[in-house]
């Protein structure tokens, strides 16, 4: 006896938003594939996954933490505000130690690497989409251990004290944006740029623009390895349908 397909409208539409129309494109194929899952549509700046959030109907929405343009951890903040019940999963390049945290506080319901197999991926999708929250075992532990030591946590990073648009001003630095760059990247003024370099100098005990440039290039050499591993080895995974 033949297998009843999904109908299409029964399917769990899926909206895509990331920097990488390749992963774009390759995540979408692996769920149309899914007999519960549909990709509604695929965008890869901040400003396109808010309208289509909105637009195109998703049930979950899967977001990088880097966009063309505006910045993941505000879209998903900017979803949860005109859309409270609708799920976002992050799945990012950047290590779940630098962002999973940041992205649980801004809304989101799962983080899942993309150094991850493809199965994970789908796993965590559906988890998210039952309702559930998807994170390592290494996040929930060391969610756990800061909510024993009273918000505390003994291998916090430095970076740990910027906000999130601070982070995101710091690497656009050591990325060698210059502040009206990075203004026009994320949408908003070169007076509130310099204002952030100023807060980010102070809290990091940095003395001079020279030092903090120096800094942020240093932390994103320190990261940019493992983030180019993480996109290499997704693309291998989505090419070779692993877990389809």
């Amino acid at each position: 006896m033949k297998k009843n397909k999904t109908p299409p409208e029964a399917k769990r539409r899926v909206l895509i938003v990331d920097d990488h129309p390749f992963l774009r494109q390759g995540l979408g194929q692996v769920i149309n594939q899914q007999e519960d899952l549909i990709m509604c549509g695929e965008v890869g700046d901040a400003p396109g996954g808010l309208a289509a959030s909105a637009t195109c109907h998703p049930d979950i929405v899967i977001v990088d933490i880097s966009l063309e343009e505006g910045s993941g951890l505000e879209l998903i903040k900017d979803i949860r505000a005109q859309q409270p019940r609708l799920p976002v999963l992050v799945l990012s390049m950047h290590h779940e130690d630098l962002y999973a945290e940041r992205a649980l506080q801004a809304g989101a319901s799962g983080y899942v690497m993309k150094r991850e197999p493809v199965e994970v991926v789908m796993t965590a999708l559906r988890k998210v989409l039952s309702g559930q929250t998807a994170v390592s075992e290494n996040i929930v532990n060391r969610l756990v251990e800061r909510r024993i030591r009273g918000g505390r946590s003994e291998n916090r990073s430095p970076t740990d004290l910027l906000s999130d648009r601070e982070l995101e001003i710091y690497r656009c630095l050591g990325e060698g944006h210059g502040t009206r760059e990075i203004a026009a990247k994320l949408g908003i003024a070169v007076s509130t740029v310099e204002s952030y370099r100023a807060s980010i100098k102070q809290k990091l005990s940095i003395k001079n623009a020279t030092d903090l440039v120096s800094r942020a290039a240093r932390y994103v050499v320190e990261n940019r390895e493992k983030e180019i591993s993480a996109q290499r080895i997704f693309r291998t995974n989505l090419s070779s349908g692993r877990g389809c």
